[in-house]
Parts: structure tokens; C-alpha cells; sequence
């Protein structure tokens, strides 16, 4: 077998068997087919594009390409959400908790952020001492004592992946379905879940801007899933806004736990509760999706979801009393207020330009080796349909550098738009792909 062939296959249109796949991951892997072969063949794809079968086996070869996580030792159905990210997106930091109090086992890898703002990993370290670099052993033995744990990537997950998606990046390849689905997938794969939920972003903050592309790419993934034996579920939701008000690190961290005491905003609690469903039937904990929410409910009302946070939280390292009072969070030294420049109604935010005002403040990372400040960022206040009076105000910043913060206000009123007339609420979830 040949990489050339393999090329000039892809490059007429020809789909590759399991086997080619095959060969070809494991010869770039580990450094027999060179990065200008499979350049060539990264575009070929981006062309052509991939079959349902291909992609499946490209996903399973990147999968194999190093180690995968055997969760068989865990008691019950272990389910695993994941969200194509955007901005203000805590979710696992209050969903996880909130179905390990239902009975469903959260053995969750968690990376770090490399943009607008951390990652679940970051916002983790937000509690002092917290630690996320926890041996597998631990880790499982955690989720069986208490039900949930949340480690940071071992650096031989999915190697392959690593090393496409860097050529993929300097070769303008990034932006094929079947690519993307499949670099997504190789690692929820190789994780080890019995079940997956996804959550895939759309909008002006999320990395698929348009409905149709988020709903294909939910569509790919699910296909994956299920075809690899994992019961698998995309929910598409919108990214037009930030999710909840607060974004930054610790901010975000804060805005979970006030969720899980039931005081959290209404688009991130509903957000919680619907992903939380569907992993609480997937778990086997709830036969419809009514009784699984009123079970979320249940856990927040009653107080055992945020006792879960405070064990879990405690169990890696972490002091649990910060969970139930949260001043102990360090605090930015600057706290401004950023004004409405008109009356009117908010009609648009450009969500993504919120996400890199949090990035200038520090909240998030230019480069790998950028050291994030986690106690900035914003606290929204208005968001698209509210109305807003001249001076009244759109959100507090909190920074650490006066300069920094300036650009932040510049940047921040420029993502905002007004309007005379009220502007509808945009829909939260819009769709399930795999039910």
C-alpha cells in the first residue's frame, strides 16, 4: 500500500476502505508518511469530501492511534456531554454535579481554553488548590466513591488527531465536516462513555456560525457515535448571545454555583436541565425526559446537587467552603461600569467580540503558554430583547490593568447593537439530531 495511490484515490472522488484509513493514520502517526503527503491529502478530503463509512474509520483509527480510557471497571452507564464551546459556556461546572446527585457516573476529560476564555479546566483552578492532573486509578476510583471527577487530557489521547489538526491549520483544511466531526469524536471516543450527549453551539460566538452547518456537523458526530456503539445525541443550541451573564473564569465559576443554589440565569439553568435529561435517560436513571428534569429539579432545590459540587470539589484538592461562599474567590482589583451609549433595545450582541473582551481583560489565552488571569472578565446585564435607557448600564468589567480595560470598553460597545423596536428573545435550543 501505497500513500500516493491513496491520494490520487481521494483525489478522483473514490472513497478509502477502513484498511487504507488505516494505513494512513498510523504511518503519519508515527512518521512514515510525511506531512506533504498527507497535506495533499487533507485537501484531496477537504474537496472530495468523506462518506459515512470513512469518516467513521478515520474517527476510529484516530481513536487507536494512542491510548483510550476503560471506564468497564466504573459501576453504571457512564454518560458524557460534550459542547463545541462559546462564550459564558460553564455548563459542565454546574451540570456535572447536578447528575452525579441523580446517579449518573461523570467521568469527564476536560481541556484547557485556547482563545476567547479558559477552558473547564481553568475555571476548575479558579478554587485554590484544585487539582486536575490526577492518575487514571484515582480518577475512577473517585467516580465510584462519589460519583464524579473531571481530569485535564493525558498528552497521548488521540495523538493522531494532535497532529492533523496542527497540519490542518496551516494548510486551510480546517473547515471540512467530516474533519471536524471526526477530531471531535476520536477523543469523546477514546474518553471511554457508554453514552454521549452533545451539545453543539450556533451563532455569532460559536465556531459553526450558521444553523444548517451546526446541524450537520451534530448530525456527522451522532452518526459517529452511534456508529462506533455509543448512544449518542446532538442538541443544536444558540450561540447569538453569551450563555448566562457571566464571562470569565472565576465569574463563571460564581454564576454555576449560584445555579445549583437555583438562583442561576434562566437560558444557562434551562440549558443544564436539557442536557442533563437526556443524560439521565441515557443513564438509565429516568425513562422520559420530564421525569429526568424534575429529578435535575429535585437536586437543586434540595440542595444535593451543590453538596455534590463541595464533595467533588474537595475530593481533587480544592476547599469545599468556597462552594458555599463564594467572596473567597480571588477578586479583580478595577470593577467599571460600561454604559448604554442610547436608548432603545438590545438587538444584537456579536457574541464572539464579548469572548475576546474577556481575552484582553486576561480572562483567556493568545498563545499556549499565556498565564490567564482568572478573576476577570464581565457580568452582563442586558442581553438582545431587553430594553436599556442612555447611561443605564450593559455590564460591569473587572480587570487588572486600566489600559486593558479601556480596550475591553471600546471593544465591548461595538458588539452591541440597539434597536427602537423590541427585538424577540432568541430560541435556546434549536433541535435535537438522533432521537
Amino acid at each position: 500500500m501505497r500513500m500516493y495511490d491513496l491520494i490520487v484515490k481521494k483525489r478522483n472522488g473514490n472513497a478509502l476502505s477502513q484498511e487504507e484509513i488505516n494505513f494512513m493514520i498510523e504511518g503519519y502517526t508515527n512518521g512514515q508518511i510525511p506531512d506533504y503527503q498527507m497535506s495533499a491529502m487533507m485537501m484531496a478530503i477537504y474537496f472530495q469530501g468523506m462518506d459515512k463509512d470513512e469518516t467513521l474509520a478515520l474517527t476510529m483509527a484516530m481513536m487507536n492511534s494512542g491510548e483510550t480510557l476503560d471506564l468497564s471497571d466504573i459501576n453504571g452507564i457512564k454518560v458524557d456531554k460534550h459542547s463545541t464551546g462559546g462564550v459564558g459556556d460553564k455548563t459542565s461546572l454546574a451540570l456535572a454535579p447536578m447528575v452525579a446527585a441523580c446517579g449518573v457516573p461523570v467521568a469527564k476529560m476536560s481541556g484547557r481554553g485556547l482563545g476567547h476564555t479558559g477552558g473547564t479546566i481553568d475555571k476548575l483552578e479558579s478554587f485554590e488548590g484544585f487539582c486536575t492532573s490526577i492518575e487514571t486509578k484515582q480518577f475512577k476510583n473517585q467516580v465510584n466513591s462519589i460519583g464524579i471527577a473531571i481530569m485535564g487530557q493525558t498528552a497521548n489521547l488521540a495523538p493522531a488527531d494532535k497532529k492533523l489538526y496542527a497540519l490542518r491549520d496551516v494548510t486551510a483544511t480546517v473547515d471540512n465536516m467530516s474533519l471536524i466531526a471526526s477530531s471531535i469524536m476520536s477523543k469523546k471516543l477514546a474518553a471511554g462513555a457508554d453514552a454521549i450527549v452533545l451539545d453543539v453551539k450556533t451563532g455569532s460566538g460559536a465556531f459553526m456560525k450558521k444553523e444548517e452547518d451546526a446541524f450537520a456537523l451534530a448530525k456527522e458526530m451522532v452518526d459517529i457515535g452511534n456508529g462506533a456503539g455509543k448512544n449518542t445525541v446532538g442538541i443544536v443550541t444558540n450561540m447569538d448571545e453569551p450563555l448566562g451573564y457571566a464571562v470569565g473564569n472565576a465569574l463563571e465559576v460564581i454564576e454555576a454555583i449560584e445555579t445549583l443554589k437555583g438562583n442561576g440565569p434562566k437560558d444557562f439553568t434551562k440549558l443544564c436541565l436539557t442536557l442533563g435529561s437526556y443524560m439521565l435517560v441515557k443513564g438509565k436513571k429516568a425513562d422520559t425526559l420530564e421525569e429526568a428534569e424534575n429529578m435535575l429539579k429535585y437536586a437543586i432545590s434540595s440542595g444535593k446537587a451543590l453538596d455534590k459540587l463541595a464533595e467533588f470539589v474537595e475530593a481533587q484538592g480544592g476547599n469545599k467552603e468556597w462552594v458555599y461562599d463564594t467572596s473567597h474567590f480571588k477578586q479583580a482589583e478595577f470593577v467599571e461600569e460600561i454604559s448604554s451609549p442610547t436608548d432603545g433595545y438590545v438587538s444584537q450582541i456579536i457574541c464572539d467580540e464579548i469572548g475576546i473582551c474577556s481575552l484582553i481583560l486576561g480572562g483567556g489565552r493568545e498563545t499556549k503558554e499565556s498565564i490567564i488571569d482568572l478573576s476577570v472578565g464581565l457580568i452582563l446585564h442586558k442581553k438582545i430583547g431587553d430594553k436599556v435607557k442612555k447611561g443605564e448600564s450593559l455590564a460591569t468589567m473587572y480587570g487588572n490593568d486600566k489600559g486593558k480595560m479601556e480596550t475591553a470598553r471600546g471593544r465591548f460597545l461595538k458588539a452591541y447593537s440597539f434597536s427602537k423596536e423590541q427585538i424577540e428573545k432568541p430560541l435556546l435550543i434549536k433541535g435535537i439530531v438522533g432521537e
